[in-house]
């Protein structure tokens, strides 16, 4: 459901998102989707298991926040192994723009993605991991 109008804006018309209910929606994994906007940032809720493809985004930051499971990003800055990050429940991190990164995860994770919308989840990569934008559950 898109963001509420200015003109929307009583407790009854701004409405409290469940994030486990959400995700309880849907599950396929690497495919994000939105459950809500602030100004030109989406929240989106992924399901992730296995490996990611190696990818960046030339022009915004990339926030993980992890909801449960376990999630490692490999961090490399084109041609460099730079190592990793391992993420569990309740952790975060922001990516830089530009640096070169692959999450996977062993067991199902289920996270938060902060970024600007329209953002391809591959990033620059591209190929059969990029999902559809703009979908919301």
């Amino acid at each position: 459901m898109p963001p509420a109008s200015p003109t929307d804006i009583s407790p009854a018309r701004i409405p409290a998102i469940n994030i486990a209910g959400k995700l309880a929606l849907f599950n396929e994994h690497w495919r994000p989707k939105v459950i809500a906007q602030m100004n030109d940032y989406q929240f989106k809720v992924v399901k992730v298991q296995g490996e990611f493809v190696w990818h960046s985004h030339a022009d915004t930051d990339e926030t993980f926040i992890v909801i449960s499971g376990r999630l490692r990003i490999d961090l490399r800055d084109g041609q460099t192994d730079l190592g990793h990050i391992d993420l569990g429940p309740g952790d975060m991190t922001v990516i830089p723009k530009g640096v070169e990164h692959k999450p996977c995860a062993t067991e199902e994770a289920h996270l938060m993605l902060v970024e600007p919308c329209g953002v391809p989840n591959t990033g620059d990569h591209g190929g059969e991991r990029s999902a559809p934008n703009d979908v919301w559950i």
